[in-house]
């Protein structure tokens, strides 16, 4: 198990303003939480105040997150793929253009998101929850996780790592939210519309110490 970074690049070239979400009027923290759980067209495409304010394909956006993990996985056409909380598969696509011929897969909670995800990967993502995965053991030559496995509460959680485990042959990556010290923790509490595991780094080590997942793992901190 190693701890990696893929993903600082992309969070930190978001600017968020964490006291206006938290105060906003329209949509007050408890209001955008209860539409945003709802993983429909207000957690996606919705008012900025509520989660994303539209997740929309920016060609070449997740290109170096692709070519990164392609470059350490050393990634090659055959090679199986899992994307665990895959949304729209922007990801997954990026990766589908730097290796013609892996075989992707993909698996959301959301149908609004299957039903609006990239055209190309249509019949490659399927609606379900990463408690249950609905793959053989060992199926994958990679599995990953972003950004997905902080909304779980602990008893989903715990399957839910249980389940990244079993289905991977070898390499497995996960990213979760998380904070270092009181700043980012109440960064994270401001900004966050459906996180459920408020966790230290030695929190999640914790976790994947007790689940049995050995994969890689990285974290966001909202600074």
């Amino acid at each position: 198990m190693a701890r990696l970074d893929f993903l600082s690049s992309v969070h930190k070239s978001t600017s968020r303003d964490y006291l206006a979400r938290v105060n906003d009027s329209a949509y007050p923290k408890a209001v955008a939480a209860e539409l945003a759980k709802r993983w429909g067209f207000d957690y996606w495409d919705g008012d900025r105040s509520i989660c994303y304010g539209g997740y929309f394909y920016m060609p070449g956006r997740w290109a170096p997150v692709a070519k990164a993990m392609i470059d350490h996985y050393h990634i090659k056409p055959g090679d199986k793929i899992l994307d665990v909380g895959c949304g729209k598969g922007f990801l997954l696509y990026e990766i589908t253009l730097l290796v013609p011929g892996v075989k992707v897969y993909g698996l959301d909670i959301s149908d609004y998101a299957i039903e609006h995800s990239k055209e190309e990967l249509k019949g490659s993502i399927q609606l379900g929850n990463a408690n249950s995965l609905p793959f053989e053991d060992k199926y994958f030559d990679l599995v990953y996780s972003l950004n997905t496995l902080h909304n779980f509460h602990n008893y989903d959680l715990d399957k839910a790592l249980r389940e990244i485990e079993r289905v991977g042959k070898k390499n497995k990556y996960i990213c979760v939210e998380s904070y270092r010290n009181e700043i980012e923790k109440a960064n994270l509490l401001y900004w966050q519309v459906t996180c459920e595991a408020f966790c230290t780094p030695e929190e999640w080590e914790w976790w994947f110490e007790q689940t049995g997942y050995r994969g890689d793992h990285s974290f966001i901190y909202f600074e």
